[in-house]
């Protein structure tokens, strides 16, 4: 079932059509269409197996599908590596953020790509500090990100604080895709707050945004759509403004279709 856009949709920034992928004898996808738009957050929620982080790694170039297009911007690309992915835009950031503890934020900022001053080109450079400080400041205020100084090693920031570093790093590499694997998973309410207004202003800068969540709270602050997998199969697109939590929980169970008993469905909005 596919209810109403939430916003009128031409040409999809991302877009993949009959995408199917197997691992020997596990079908992890069937068949599956998934497209998100430039400035459009869209959710993907599902039970766990559903197969969401199968299509997210698909999207990242993590995994090649077995059948299936990508197209970006309209155009047909190949995903066959996260290097190439990243080459045509998309930037993912998965739970393990991957962020260097012992560094400050500029140099995690800029980790395995620093603007250097090469007095032998190709062999020996400098390193532009002042150039890369600014350029972390500007996309912190950008996206409204607050933290103490640019100059404190990550591992004295809140995990709220953490998770934005995390995703202001793909911004320095202007991506039109941004991938948000859990992105307040195991962070207190302020932290989430802060992570969830960083998603809003990522769609307010014109990406289009996809977000997996367990938690349907934090879907439905700040998704348009979303898209629900169950049993390696989209279940459903919805708008989030013609919906409801009990009706996405129906669709992520089976009882929306009739498959189980509603009473299985989880009861606190989070799945």
């Amino acid at each position: 079932m596919t209810e109403s856009a939430a916003m009128p949709r031409t040409r999809p920034r991302l877009e993949l059509k009959g995408i199917s992928k197997s691992f020997g004898a596990v079908q992890a996808l069937t068949d599956v269409d998934f497209d998100v738009n430039a400035g459009e957050v869209m959710g993907l929620v599902g039970d766990n197996g559903a197969g969401k982080s199968t299509l997210i790694k698909i999207m990242a170039g993590a995994y090649v599908p077995d059948t299936g297009e990508i197209f970006i911007e309209g155009q047909k690309v190949n995903l066959t590596s996260p290097q190439e992915a990243t080459r045509l835009g998309i930037e993912t950031v998965y739970q393990d953020l991957a962020l260097c503890d012992n560094l400050d934020v500029v140099a995690n900022m800029y980790l395995g790509r620093e603007a250097k001053q090469w007095l032998i080109p190709g062999l020996f450079g400098t390193l532009k500090d002042a150039e890369m400080e600014r350029r972390t400041l500007e996309v912190l205020k950008i996206l409204n990100v607050r933290i103490p100084s640019v100059r404190v090693p990550v591992a004295g920031l809140s995990g709220g604080q953490r998770q934005c570093i995390a995703v202001a790093k793909t911004i320095l590499r202007n991506p039109k895709v941004v991938l948000l694997d859990e992105p307040t998973a195991a962070l207190g309410v302020v932290q989430t707050r802060q992570v969830l207004n960083l998603i809003i202003r990522l769609r307010e800068q014109g990406l289009a945004v996809v977000v997996i969540s367990h938690n349907l709270r934090d879907v439905f602050e700040v998704v348009d759509r979303v898209t629900v997998m169950r049993l390696g199969r989209r279940a459903g697109v919805y708008d989030i403004r013609n919906t409801t939590p009990e009706r996405i929980i129906g669709a992520i169970t089976g009882a929306e279709f009739g498959d189980v008993p509603a009473a299985q469905a989880a009861p606190n909005g989070t799945v």
